[in-house]
């Protein structure tokens, strides 16, 4: 009987040092700490963190926020790369095919910045939404982040093989291609909210 009083006390013990070493971790760790264990979910972390990290005092530890934020983020270097493929049409000796992928590209982003604009609209009008309401809601920013994604990809596209190399394409290339990231890390972002909220639904049910 004393054995077994004394375990319970080592026990006890042993669950009241762990919950305080969680604690003072949870009290001393950096803000952007929980951003960059987050971002290892993601293709391209490292852009991940340099996008993000200068959110983490509203991001907090809020997966939500951390997803909005993303998304935020990619709305708004799609937007701003949107508005830099289109002064490409205006480059001097710019070739026929050349001008006509750019035109096609400019049409891609544009498609972006709606379906972007959708996503953070959604998410932002989800409140408390759960079980099937959360995942329908999930389910439509998923889908759109998704084909922002395809959109800038395509644009990429329209300049592969040799005959389009040059300045005009060494310069949409660099530019989509660092949005395409973002939004890719993005859509990691938003998957991993989507998957922890149902994680932690399923553990709640009786």
């Amino acid at each position: 009987m004393a054995r077994v009083f004394l375990f319970f006390l080592v026990l006890c013990f042993v669950l009241y040092m762990a919950g305080m070493a969680e604690s003072t971790v949870a009290r001393h760790s950096k803000p952007t700490d929980f951003i960059q264990a987050s971002c290892r979910a993601t293709r391209y972390p490292a852009l991940c963190v340099q996008c993000l990290s200068q959110y983490a005092s509203a991001i907090k530890r809020s997966d939500r926020q951390l997803a909005q934020t993303a998304l935020s983020v990619s709305l708004a270097r799609v937007r701003s790369a949107a508005a830099y493929v289109a002064k490409m049409t205006k480059v001097r000796g710019i070739k026929g095919k050349e001008y006509q992928a750019v035109k096609d590209c400019i049409e891609n982003m544009g498609d972006s910045v709606d379906r972007l604009s959708q996503s953070v609209r959604e998410l932002g009008h989800m409140g408390r939404a759960v079980g099937q309401d959360f995942m329908w809601h999930m389910s439509n920013v998923q889908t759109w982040v998704s084909a922002a994604l395809t959109d800038e990809n395509t644009c990429l596209d329209g300049f592969d093989g040799h005959a389009m190399d040059g300045n005009v394409k060494a310069a949409v290339n660099r530019r989509v291609t660092n949005v395409a990231q973002v939004t890719s890390n993005a859509l990691a972002l938003v998957n991993r909210f989507a998957s922890k909220h149902q994680a932690t639904t399923s553990l709640e049910k009786p």
